[in-house]
């Protein structure tokens, strides 16, 4: 049985917080809509894509500021005094969900000076997400152990240097599905935040509390932003936002030792990547397509389902895996 030693005064210290940035991200994000819009930061959309899409044109993006730098702020000012402190594991979420934060926001700038849809040269952000990968793997492997848990068994395997080869493709991996999502208003966001919710519940039964806090302000974050992204949204997060939540998610799991889990808990992040591999591997071997348009949300969307019956619906499948992930790793 999992038992949480949470003070009460940690518990009022961690909901303070967690409100403040609320707060501070609702009434934040009308004045960023309006300095994005001042600088024509909008969004691009694809010549190829859903031509209801078409009208989001414009839109302002790189939004994912709002809830990267509220939280972090709150996080850094209140460790001063609060319980709450900066160390090996917290840095490294940090670290990880800004570094990834400002690779999309050099991606989305590039997209909204050029006014297309290219941004970074894929090769090049790549290597970046690479890099960062390797440096967050050595900043871990200094203070904490190479070994994986295997969900549902209690069974600890030591890779060694093999644990590498995991992190990188957990990064990698994480960062682009999660991108992959960003496609109706509202889905990324909403998926992440029902995501955050088990290693929020991990990090409490381990004692984590750091690890802990930092998932409720980040939660709370997106709370705040999902009143401006749901449909019809009035901001986009952008690279900026999917880059730095798929950091953030790889991160998380790492620090929780909870890196297989992840990818039940990010079950729906899982499917969306798979059905842009499928769709194109099947159509480079035979010129045909099996999902009306990827990724699988946009099937969805062709076959006539509005942005929030996605939304619902995915968000759903969403809050199954995370709760089957979380079973799994609390077993």
């Amino acid at each position: 049985m999992n038992t949480i030693n949470l003070s009460s005064q940690d518990l009022l210290w961690m909901v303070l917080e967690g409100f403040a940035v609320l707060i501070i991200v609702l009434l934040a994000m009308p004045w960023l809509i309006r300095v994005l819009h001042r600088l024509k930061f909008g969004q691009t959309e694809r010549e190829e894509g859903l031509a209801s899409h078409k009208k989001k044109t414009g839109t302002p993006t790189m939004g994912g500021l709002a809830f990267i730098i509220v939280p972090l702020v709150v996080y850094t000012l209140c460790s001063l005094f609060s319980p709450f402190k900066m160390d090996n594991n917290t840095l490294i979420i940090w670290i990880s969900f800004v570094g990834y934060g400002l690779i999309g926001f050099l991606d989305d700038y590039i997209i909204a000076v050029k006014k297309d849809n290219t941004g970074l040269k894929p090769a090049i952000k790549f290597a970046m997400q690479s890099i960062l990968a390797i440096l967050v793997f050595f900043l871990y492997q200094m203070h904490n152990s190479t070994d994986i848990i295997i969900p549902g068994t209690g069974l600890t395997v030591n890779l060694g240097w093999f644990y590498f080869l995991v992190v990188f493709f957990m990064f990698t991996g994480t960062t682009n599905a999660v991108n992959l999502s960003d496609g109706v208003d509202g889905l990324c966001a909403g998926l992440s935040a029902i995501a955050l919710v088990p290693f929020f519940i991990f990090a409490l039964w381990q004692q984590m509390f750091d690890v802990a806090a930092i998932c409720f302000l980040i939660f709370m974050a997106l709370l705040g932003y999902l009143r401006y992204n749901v449909h019809p949204a009035k901001v986009f997060m952008g690279d900026t936002g999917s880059l730095a939540l798929g950091g953030l998610l790889a991160a998380l799991a790492m620090v929780l030792k909870q890196e297989l889990t992840l990818i039940v808990i990010g079950g729906v992040f899982v499917a969306e990547i798979l059905s842009v591999i499928i769709q194109v591997t099947y159509y480079k071997r035979t010129h045909k397509r099996i999902f009306l348009m990827s990724p699988v949300h946009h099937h969805f969307e062709k076959k006539g389902w509005s942005e929030w019956k996605v939304d619902t619906v995915f968000w759903a499948f969403g809050a199954l895996f995370a709760l089957i992930g979380l079973w799994l790793g609390g077993m």
